[in-house]
């Protein structure tokens, strides 16, 4: 049987280019980046190089680049920093404003802030997933510390106004993050162009290993270290470095710098072709989210009278692998948050599909899910849903 991979918004595999830049840091250049001989030194080199590649990614400078476990580290360490920083320059109660369709790593420290005593606004966003500045600017207030909101959704795929919001922040003399761990390596990513102060990307998105992350701090930013330690990443981050985690991270960043916009445009050529293919075989298919502002890669479809965790384990027997949504939430009895945002009902959410296609997904992969996911449709609706059609 034929194995189609499809969910590349969850995790994508390990590049061969990275594996092969990691195995020397595992196996020869084992040294702690903090020693001071030999061995430390050429790991130190080792992560050093990796930050210019990560920070050329997105036209940061390489002392802008604190190195984390992942983006939930990053997050957290964004809006738990940025709080505990301005509280400590006076800001007695601290206001901070996120989108309501952030990722659970930005809603749930957020909530954990707002038990804290720091007030937390949410905006909303549009049936298409997209925030209004107009929205976050009406929210402001004196004591508003940070804006947080994720460049491209996990689910939908959908871009949001980065520029606009980062103007409005440099005008209101707000702190701006952005999660843009599903945004970095699929779409060129600009930390002067969009103006934020902070800014999560995550290595797994983007073919390198998982549990290595980074956060973009612009310089002059005042961020309180999450962590108590010693002084790596400048004090930043204490921890002894993931050296083999951070090589592969950078190579992964000098691939996908090279590859882009290329490889973006081919995969959105495959994307407009699997989705266009799909809504015409299947009926009762409806389209999610922004059909112009989004990832290159990502599909999010509403499969009316299917239920969504049942069409992602049929379409895993017939070897496709997509999901519901988010992979955090993967078995959550509760439909996506996301969805519900954009003012979709419950069976709609329950019913949509994410499907994520990524650099090794090829012409034949999509051809063979567009002959066997209109049978796994038929199959899951059967003669109940013909009768009431």
């Amino acid at each position: 049987m034929r194995r189609v991979y499809l969910d590349n918004n969850a995790t994508t595999p390990v590049a061969p280019e990275v594996f092969e830049a990691m195995r020397p840091y595992w196996l020869e250049d084992y040294g702690n980046a903090s020693s001071i001989h030999w061995y430390g030194q050429r790991a130190k080199a080792a992560v050093e190089e990796a930050r210019e590649q990560v920070a050329r990614l997105i036209n940061a400078r390489a002392q802008e680049i604190v190195f984390t476990s992942g983006g939930t580290e990053s997050d957290n360490a964004a809006l738990v920093g940025v709080v505990e920083a301005t509280s400590a320059a006076g800001h007695r109660a601290p206001h901070v404003v996120i989108s309501a369709v952030e990722h659970h790593a930005v809603l749930h420290t957020a909530r954990a802030l707002a038990q804290r005593g720091v007030r937390v606004t949410t905006v909303p966003a549009d049936a298409r997933g997209r925030v209004d500045p107009a929205d976050v600017a009406r929210v402001l207030r004196p004591e508003t510390v940070l804006i947080s909101v994720m460049y491209a959704n996990n689910e939908l795929g959908t871009i949001q106004p980065l520029e606009e919001i980062g103007r409005l922040a440099r005008e209101r003399g707000v702190l701006f993050h952005s999660d843009a761990v599903q945004a970095v390596g699929k779409i060129p990513v600009d930390v002067e162009r969009l103006g934020v102060d902070l800014l999560s990307l995550s290595a797994h998105k983007l073919y390198g290993p998982k549990g290595v992350g980074a956060l973009y701090v612009r310089k002059g930013t005042a961020l309180r270290p999450l962590l108590h330690g010693g002084h790596s990443e400048r004090d930043r981050r204490p921890g002894t470095e993931n050296v083999p985690g951070i090589v592969g991270f950078g190579k992964a960043a000098e691939l996908a710098w090279a590859a882009l916009p290329d490889e973006a445009v081919r995969i959105a050529s495959l994307r407009d072709h699997f989705e266009r293919e799909l809504l015409c075989r299947v009926p009762g298919v409806a389209a999610n989210g922004d059909r112009e502002h989004r990832l290159p890669n990502t599909s999010n479809l509403a499969f009316e009278g299917v239920e969504g965790e049942e069409f992602a384990i049929a379409a895993d027997l017939r070897g496709i692998a997509c999901s519901t949504g988010a992979a955090c939430s993967s078995g959550s009895v509760t439909p996506s948050h996301v969805l519900i945002a954009i003012g979709k009902t419950e069976d709609q959410a329950r019913s949509s599909l994410r499907f994520s296609l990524g650099r090794f997904t090829t012409s034949e992969d999509i051809d063979y899910a567009l002959e066997v996911l209109p049978e796994v449709v038929g199959q899951l609706r059967g003669v109940g849903y013909a009768a009431a059609s």
